[in-house]
């Protein structure tokens, strides 16, 4: 690659990535940044796949994470309970009636995002990257470059690139920002001094979304995601997923003491993330690149709509427009988006519409219950080995799985 200069907006896995790539192929890299690393408000579920871009660049033994062993699927109220309170019903209310998916080691980790961020970041000054803590302020693509106003003054570089997340600046001035209805919230707590080898995922319907619990090495990750245009406020949603850990006693995973003993030793951190859950409308007209700028992870919109899972694609971005700059060709860039990422997010956006429904997270829960070969199916999803673009076939060739894989065959012809 010939020495030319890059900044990268967003220190986080897409641009300290894409830098360490960049850095490693002999461009002149500056991250700028001023917060990471620093904690993230999501699960930080990483899958096996997206450690494995990493390669030897990043040493997994580098950062404390949790390997998830199952994942819980309890069944929801509105599946079979009242729907006009969303309580359970008392045939409903305990475990038996959950479903229990296990995780190969290799699967999941779930890793603190301020210490997962870092050692990509490390890995990317270790390249050579300079690491520059300002904010970038405005960007204005010029004749022969870019000009980035920072809080420490003007900088100019030859290329661009856009990894600082869904309200990202690049992506404001050089793109579309994105419309509320293109984002959802993720809101809730970091649950402090609990946690377990388990993650617990519970479909909602009202907003369409769902609440988690996902474990990593010092505290729990709980939360509530859903549309932004959904109506509920971040407050409400937040609220909800409070009182779902508390109904649920996830505060005493792995504890002898009451759920009430334990949870007023747990201390609760806020927070709130807009997180882009585009349509297949909104895919095929995201830009994601022009002259002298290219768009990475969030800022890009490459977040799976149903999981909201976004850590994979925001590595794969950071190689691909590595790969792109060190050839001089952003089209390079775009062809690899639609082809390795749009296109399977776009299948994954016609399935969403059927996806939370009731009706069909109830007969989803129930078949994860009585059938290894769907239970099967659920561990490579979580694991990012199932493609959305063979799903629907292996569901179907599933005999278990019966009505719930008709609807969600009908379901996303009818959203094409």
């Amino acid at each position: 690659m010939r020495a030319v200069d890059v900044g990268v907006v967003g220190a986080g896995p897409a641009g300290a990535w894409a830098a360490e790539r960049l850095a490693r192929a002999g461009a002149r890299v500056t991250i700028f940044d001023p917060t990471h690393p620093r904690e993230k408000p999501c699960g930080g579920g990483v899958t096996g796949r997206a450690l494995a871009l990493l390669g030897d660049a990043v040493d997994a033994a580098s950062f404390p994470r949790t390997t998830i062993r199952t994942a819980r699927f309890p069944l929801r109220a509105c599946a079979t309970g009242d729907k006009s309170t969303g309580r359970r019903s008392p045939e409903t209310s305990g475990s038996v009636r959950d479903a229990i998916v296990t995780l190969d080691p290799e699967a999941l980790v779930v890793a603190s995002r301020s210490a997962f961020d870092a050692a990509i970041l490390s890995a990317a000054v270790r390249a050579g990257a300079v690491h520059e803590r300002v904010r970038v302020r405005d960007v204005t693509v010029e004749s022969g470059g870019v000009r980035l106003d920072t809080d420490a003054g003007s900088r100019r570089v030859a290329f661009v690139v856009g990894a600082d997340g869904a309200a990202s600046i690049v992506r404001r001035r050089l793109a579309t920002p994105f419309r509320r209805g293109e984002l959802s919230i993720a809101t809730g707590v970091f649950a402090r001094g609990v946690t377990s080898d388990e993650i617990v995922i519970e479909f909602d319907a009202d907003p369409p979304g769902y609440l988690w619990s996902f474990p990593r090495p010092d505290h729990l990750a709980i939360g509530i995601c859903a549309s932004a245009d959904a109506g509920a406020t971040s407050g409400a949603l937040r609220a909800r997923a409070i009182e779902w850990a508390t109904r649920s006693a996830l505060w005493d995973v792995h504890s002898r003491r009451s759920s009430r003993e334990r949870g007023s030793e747990v201390g609760l951190h806020t927070y709130s993330w807009p997180i882009p859950t585009l349509s297949p409308r909104d895919f095929d007209a995201c830009a994601v690149a022009g002259p002298r700028w290219a768009l990475l992870g969030d800022a890009a919109g490459l977040v799976d709509p149903i999981t909201r899972e976004g850590i994979y694609f925001a590595l794969a971005s950071g190689g691909w427009i590595a790969d792109a700059v060190a050839r001089d060709s952003v089209a390079e860039y775009r062809s690899r988006v639609h082809d390795e990422a749009v296109a399977e997010l776009s299948r994954a956006a016609r399935f969403k519409a059927a996806f939370f429904r009731p009706a069909f997270t109830g007969l989803l829960v129930g078949a994860l219950r009585q059938s290894a070969a769907i239970r099967g199916v659920m561990a490579d999803l979580i694991a990012g080995r199932q493609s959305y673009a063979s799903l629907k076939w292996r569901l179907l060739g599933t005999w278990e799985w019966g009505l719930a894989a008709r609807a969600l065959a009908s379901a996303a012809g009818r959203d094409r």
